[in-house]
């Protein structure tokens, strides 16, 4: 069976994001664009909310074709438009997008009826709230958190309403130059 893996960028103490969904504090450079690049070829799906799904179909799709595009623009580009598409979205029901699934209705049926589909790993791009509802259901395989390193304060939580004690293994950390420290972690079952 295919895992789902969260890919999460965390501030130190634990938030995704600002209390106003800021993500300016993440630090991304090439070190670490070569590491995701590296990881991400691993997965054949690539699993968004409705809304960072907005912002990725407005941004990487063309990406790679501009006059300006980085390495890793043009890498990553390339593996978004090979890549399956999934969208948990209501709002997005009934949508017919070429190499794309939207998720609705029964949410812990349909991540399973996707998770039972043949391929490798489905990778978890950025949602909040995705996550959490995922998390919420016990559905998430893994996670590959960037821990940054600034203390927020204050802002959207990533383990956010989870219940129950979820056992971690960590499979591999990685500290980059920048400061941004990248753990593997599998889900114990």
């Amino acid at each position: 069976m295919r895992k789902i893996i969260a890919f999460m960028h965390i501030s130190l103490d634990g938030f995704a994001a600002g209390p106003n969904g800021e993500m300016n504090w993440i630090k991304v450079d090439e070190e670490i664009f070569d590491h995701v690049g590296q990881r991400i070829s691993q997965g054949d799906t690539a699993l968004y909310g409705r809304k960072t799904y907005e912002l990725m179909e407005g941004y990487w799709p063309t990406a790679g074709q501009q006059p300006n595009a980085s390495k890793h623009d043009i890498e990553h580009s390339k593996w978004y438009a090979g890549v399956h598409k999934a969208v948990i979205s209501n709002s997005m029901k009934g949508k017919m997008i070429p190499n794309t699934t939207i998720i609705s209705g029964d949410l812990a049926a349909d991540i399973s009826e996707l998770k039972q589909r043949p391929g490798s790993d489905i990778l978890l791009f950025g949602s909040s709230t995705a996550t959490h509802a995922l998390m919420q259901l016990g559905l998430l395989d893994g996670y590959w958190l960037f821990v940054n390193p600034v203390v927020l304060g204050q802002g959207i939580q990533f383990f956010d309403g989870i219940k129950d004690k979820v056992q971690l293994r960590l499979l591999s950390a990685h500290a980059f130059t920048c400061g941004v420290t990248a753990l593997d972690y599998v889900v114990e079952r």
